[in-house]
């Protein structure tokens, strides 16, 4: 099975696999490399960020050793979030920096991933009453902090909400609003959301 990344610079995707075969149809047309030297691996960085390309594909069999060469170019934060389902089958969308989100923040010193996405959750949302069913996928994406180059590992889980409170935006997140969405209307807030977050509902069966 071909293994692969994609990682998120300014919304623009660098995919990174051990095989072109397992590329999909809409990057077949981008820029390709195989076995990238770190120089070139720099070049397709900055030409994303710049937005010369809407997309790259790097190729190399030793796609793990490759994603730490990405790595390399960055300081690194590990993160959990969670996509949260209630008793009814509607989904938890967040309304934050002109975007729909998902709650996620970064791992704290001595935590579990899996204990980093539920303290995130009922930190952003208020939301208690939440159990932890499975891990859907992880992400990568870039941002800039300070003109610090960061790229957040994000490791999500699929979550049950099964209590009655009412949920909090976490207005010191700049989180405006909190929403229970029904499923076959994430397409349309997807959107105007980001292309790690479309990620993790598609990876998760959601029609984005």
């Amino acid at each position: 099975m071909t293994k692969q990344y994609t990682i998120f610079i300014d919304e623009r995707p660098l995919i990174l696999s051990d095989s072109i075969h397992g590329i999909s149809p809409e990057f077949l047309n981008a820029p390709l490399f195989t076995k990238p030297d770190r120089p070139q691996v720099t070049s397709c960085i900055h030409d994303l960020q710049t937005g010369k390309f809407a997309a790259t594909v790097l190729i190399d069999p030793n796609v793990d050793g490759l994603l730490e060469t990405v790595k390399s170019h960055y300081t690194v934060l590990t993160a959990g979030g969670g996509l949260i389902v209630n008793t009814d089958g509607d989904v938890l969308l967040m309304f934050r920096r002109g975007k729909w989100d998902l709650p996620k923040g970064k791992l704290d010193p001595g935590e579990t991933i899996e204990q980093c996405a539920i303290r995130e959750v009922a930190e952003e949302t208020g939301l208690l009453s939440i159990t932890l069913e499975h891990k859907i996928t992880e992400t990568y994406h870039y941002y800039a902090h300070k003109d610090q180059p960061l790229l957040k590992h994000t490791v999500w889980f699929h979550m049950r909400f099964t209590g009655t409170e009412l949920t909090i935006p976490q207005i010191e997140e700049d989180i405006m609003d909190i929403q229970w969405i029904k499923p076959e209307n994430v397409g349309k807030y997807m959107q105007y959301s980001y292309q790690n977050i479309r990620a993790v509902f598609a990876a998760d069966g959601f029609a984005v």
